[in-house]
């Protein structure tokens, strides 16, 4: 179990986009400053609760996906956000036992809570490298120093509600290329990014919403999206809305439309 500190300290004076997510799942984990701007956000688009919720449930359905058809044992889980059980290693691991998981954010309140991310079985190992993901190259350098990842084996690539966050500057695109390039054929991309497609002006007001608390955003068509697994092969059913994406059968047997969850999903493998 390694956790990689870098020393930032932390910053309450304006909204956090991973403490605005815990918000909208209903957790603890987040200050005022963050509560005021998810408000203002969901008085923008009531249904981004649900889009939270449906970004959580798409990531234990892909990790499920992964280790029972794919025989994925190894995931790199970036832009983690603040622990919220069931976790990704939790999902993993009650699969496989002995999956291994490394953990990577650049908010200093997720390193507080890193404990949680460790609580690995027995046969797994499970690590937290504070990094952030605009510095592909650090990010790997630092996961690579954690010791947990055999990067002679297939590992995951878990990107969930990240990339709509890297903007054109940041050239997000070289980005994915750079995560995925050290990984051996077999290895995943399982990602999920919000879109305009679906409800254009809601989603132009959302992200108004989050470039002015200081989260600049870039949400994008489904076109724009699907570049991102370029060169892999897309598993069924392809680039969908999340909810689509393998779904369980509803709760309440009601089924949300695209336009609420406005969440593209996809899982692609390297060949």
């Amino acid at each position: 179990m390694t956790t990689r500190q870098v020393g930032r300290d932390l910053d309450t004076s304006r909204p956090h986009s991973a403490r605005m997510y815990d918000y909208f799942l209903g957790g603890k984990d987040h200050f005022e400053i963050d509560k005021e701007a998810a408000l203002v956000a969901a008085e923008a688009h009531p249904g981004i609760y649900l889009t939270a919720r449906e970004n959580r449930a798409f990531m234990h359905r892909a990790t499920r996906v992964l280790a029972q058809e794919h025989g994925i044992r190894q995931w790199l889980d970036i832009g983690t956000g603040i622990p919220t059980e069931p976790n990704l290693h939790q999902v993993a691991q009650s699969v496989a036992r002995d999956a291994r998981v490394v953990y990577a954010d650049n908010d200093p309140l997720v390193l507080k809570y890193a404990e949680r991310l460790m609580r690995s079985t027995v046969q797994g190992r499970t690590a937290y490298v504070e990094a952030d993901a605009t510095d592909a190259d650090a990010l790997m350098s630092a996961v690579e120093d954690a010791g947990v990842l055999d990067f002679s084996q297939p590992i995951a690539l878990s990107l969930n509600a990240l990339m709509h966050f890297i903007t054109a500057p940041s050239d997000p695109y070289a980005i994915i290329r750079r995560l995925l390039e050290p990984l051996p054929v077999g290895s995943a991309l399982a990602m999920n990014h919000c879109t305009p497609d679906f409800d254009p002006v809601t989603w132009n007001k959302v992200a108004e919403v989050y470039t002015k608390s200081g989260s600049p955003v870039d949400f994008r068509s489904h076109a724009d999206v699907l570049r991102f697994f370029d060169g892999l092969d897309l598993i069924e059913p392809g680039l969908v809305c999340c909810h689509r994406w393998r779904p369980d059968a509803p709760a309440d047997g009601t089924e949300p439309t695209d336009a609420q969850i406005s969440l593209l999903a996809g899982v692609g493998i390297k060949r």
